[in-house]
């Protein structure tokens, strides 16, 4: 067959692939980026479930608009205020899980050739859903406080991007959080160089202890001009339920328009039970225990995984201990004759019955051949302990 060009420029996603040799009795993974399904309120969502289907069943069954089942989006409007952000109903879209959000940014703003900048590294899903419009992605380089703006500056200088994707809240993979300092830098790059700045925080209320600084979003109120030159993709599918696929996007209007437009043409609209689904949980005032549950629970297992690390691996790793999120991003030092070639520790690793994903996939340009991620979300503690065991044991 001859298949369209674009896709010339993408391949299967590397942790996909992973996922085939996961099957083995045994082992065990920190691998994926899901959050574990013991931590899903399935009590709350059932009850939501079943007055989506009372009240309105017409609304919750029926075909409905494209931007987004209203009720939702009044909700939706509410959750984002706690956090900080004033936002009308209209000012947002529910899309499908935050990656179709992503997907709507790739078809509505890059034509083949653009400079897009990313963080190095970033979401390997945006890597691939970017190149797929035929955007040149450009890598900003980050430490354990986000991406480095001095160097982003420059960088934006220089390529003149359509836009600045950013994970600045504990991102994937890099765990890393965006200083306060370095935020309002951001905000401040947007209006100087009139650039587009996209902010995905699909993790910003899983931290453990203290709060994160306020989004990018909820900054903007302090930088004149930097509202319209946003766009935030937001999710409840890491603290509510992947399966419900609830997403939205946050734009200036004209941004919105064209991503309604181009929605219509793949799903015509998000799933309207899911939908009323979530707008009747976050109506029920269940969320904030709801986060605060797995916040705990979470920041219980990424302690652990720290301890563990230190213990088995020493110096032949290095990381920063995550605040918050899913993962933590590390790095092998070779120290001591020990590899520091994160390709081979995950073949050795397999066959101890433990699995993690190299980081090299997650940069778009000049990756780190050293650097892996690890998931600690679906493992308990006495599994986390004994995985990175056995991880040492592959070392």
């Amino acid at each position: 067959m001859q298949f369209a060009s674009r896709l010339d420029n993408v391949e299967t996603s590397a942790i996909r692939e992973l996922f085939k040799l996961l099957g083995k009795p045994g082992i065990i993974s920190f691998a994926g980026g899901f959050p574990d399904s013991a931590m899903f309120d399935v009590e709350g969502l059932k009850e939501a479930s079943q007055k989506a289907l009372t009240e309105e069943p017409g609304g919750a069954l029926q075909y409905g608009a494209t931007e987004g089942y209203e009720p939702l989006r009044t909700q939706l409007g509410a959750f984002m205020k706690t956090k900080g952000v004033d936002v009308d109903p209209s000012g947002l879209i529910v899309t499908t899980g935050s990656q179709q959000a992503l997907d709507l940014l790739g078809k509505t703003m890059i034509s083949p050739g653009d400079k897009v900048i990313v963080e190095g590294p970033t979401f390997l899903a945006t890597i691939q859903c970017f190149r797929l419009y035929g955007a040149q992605l450009i890598s900003a380089p980050i430490d354990a406080n986000g991406v480095k703006t001095d160097e982003l500056e420059k960088l934006i200088a220089e390529h003149k991007p359509k836009f600045v994707y950013l994970i600045p809240t504990f991102g994937n993979p890099s765990g890393a959080m965006l200083s306060l300092e370095r935020r309002r830098k951001v905000l401040e790059l947007a209006v100087k160089y009139q650039t587009l700045i996209v902010e995905d925080d699909p993790y910003g209320d899983l931290y453990f202890g203290e709060a994160p600084p306020p989004s990018i979003l909820a900054l903007s109120k302090d930088v004149p001009g930097s509202r319209e030159l946003l766009a935030h993709c937001g999710s409840l599918s890491k603290v509510l339920s992947p399966g419900l696929r609830i997403g939205w996007m946050i734009a200036p209007a004209e941004l919105l328009a064209k991503a309604t437009m181009c929605k219509q043409f793949s799903d015509a609209h998000t799933s309207t039970f899911s939908q009323a689904t979530a707008a009747q949980y976050l109506k029920s005032g269940r969320m904030p225990a709801t986060l605060a549950h797995v916040r705990e629970v979470y920041g219980q297992r990424a302690q652990a995984m720290g301890a563990a690390l230190k213990r088995e691996l020493g110096d032949a790793v290095s990381f920063t201990q995550p605040q918050g999120g899913l993962f933590f991003w590390a790095r092998l030092t070779g120290a001591n004759g020990k590899l520091a070639d994160a390709n081979e520790l995950a073949k050795r690793a397999i066959e101890k019955l433990v699995a993690f994903v190299p980081g090299a996939p997650f940069y778009a340009e000049k990756p780190d051949l050293a650097t892996l991620r690890l998931s600690f979300a679906t493992a308990d503690v006495a599994k986390i302990e004994e995985g990175v065991k056995r991880l040492g044991q592959a070392l």
